[in-house]
């Protein structure tokens, strides 16, 4: 059994030596988040605050979370609210830090003021109409970053996966064989197994050489979507990668499900994306299949996490029941 209380010491030893790469050794750090990363609140000289990252060792390599960096930075270059990377003492956007004899990384970036748009599970704090404007709002954000990461270029190094068709679907997702994970019943199995075929073939009959494809946020869930005053941001771009833009929008739109005002929620994300970029009515047809990839990738992203194993047969419930009603 883990000791909790050590475990949390060893991170914030971690982070305190981290920080030295940024010239911030004796910061305070305050754990705020411990999923894919570790997550820390420290002040930086000039008072203001930024958000440290331990990121998870093993999960991303050193040139796939500079790449992550790279793109963000150009992101707020273009005026994107997102959280800035803060480059080391030495000029760089990324430190090495080891952990246990394994190579470690860390990240600095901005703090983004604002509040989370809502907690996954739970009812939408905010009234209809207020609702309504920020599903706008988003689908406004979620365009113009699509618009800049088209301006964005790359070359040899910049490595980020592919949400693509083998990324979502293939023999090795990127998540994990979603239908014959550890944790799965016979009978989900099956049914899973079967839904990723007519999937593959819903995909090969639409065709997807039409439809929009480049790098995307990829992780646009309630958590992720900041909201200050009138404005959006968007925070941790772990994820981010290449793929089609409609998978940005059905993750913005699947937890989202649950609230009784959904289908006006869904009609402003489409609004406000189209106010700023072109989505034709030939690809929104199939924005219910991405709906449906992307309740099936959480099915093997939590057959891979200890701490998260026991909700493996409630994903794959949930998105044999959401194909069954989309499809």
């Amino acid at each position: 059994m883990i000791d909790t209380d050590d475990f949390l010491r060893q991170l914030h030893e971690r982070a305190s030596r981290a920080l030295v790469h940024w010239g911030l050794e004796g910061t305070e750090t305050r754990l705020i988040k411990y999923r894919e990363n570790a997550v820390f609140r420290v002040r930086l000289a000039d008072g203001a605050y930024a958000a440290l990252r331990l990121h998870r060792p093993g999960y991303h390599s050193r040139d796939t979370i500079l790449s992550e960096l790279l793109f963000v930075a150009h992101l707020v270059g273009e005026g994107a609210r997102a959280p800035a990377p803060l480059p080391t003492l030495s000029g760089s956007l990324l430190a090495e830090c080891g952990t246990d004899g394994a190579t470690g990384f860390a990240s600095l970036v901005s703090w983004m003021e604002g509040a989370p748009l809502g907690e996954t599970g739970h009812p939408l704090a905010h009234g209809s109409e207020e609702a309504q404007a920020l599903f706008f709002r988003l689908g406004e954000t979620l365009a113009r970053l699509h618009d800049s990461a088209d301006r964005f270029k790359t070359n040899d190094s910049f490595v980020r996966p592919a949400w693509d068709r083998d990324g979502l679907l293939g023999d090795t997702p990127l998540w994990g064989r979603f239908w014959d994970c550890q944790g799965l019943s016979p009978e989900s199995a099956t049914g899973l197994a079967r839904l990723r075929s007519r999937l593959l073939d819903r995909l090969a009959q639409a065709g997807t050489e039409g439809l929009d494809y480049g790098l995307i946020h990829a992780d646009g869930v309630r958590e992720n979507i900041m909201v200050h005053g009138n404005e959006i941001g968007l925070i941790d771009f772990d994820d981010c990668g290449y793929g089609y833009r409609l998978f940005d929008l059905a993750t913005a739109l699947l937890k989202n499900r649950i609230e009784p005002q959904y289908p006006a929620l869904e009609t402003a994300l489409v609004n406000g994306y189209r106010s700023c970029r072109s989505l034709p009515d030939a690809a929104l047809a199939l924005l219910p299949l991405f709906v449906v990839m992307r309740s099936l990738t959480y099915i093997g992203w939590a057959a891979a996490r200890p701490e998260m194993a026991h909700k493996t047969q409630k994903y794959a419930d949930d998105a044999l029941e959401l194909a069954e009603r989309l499809l």
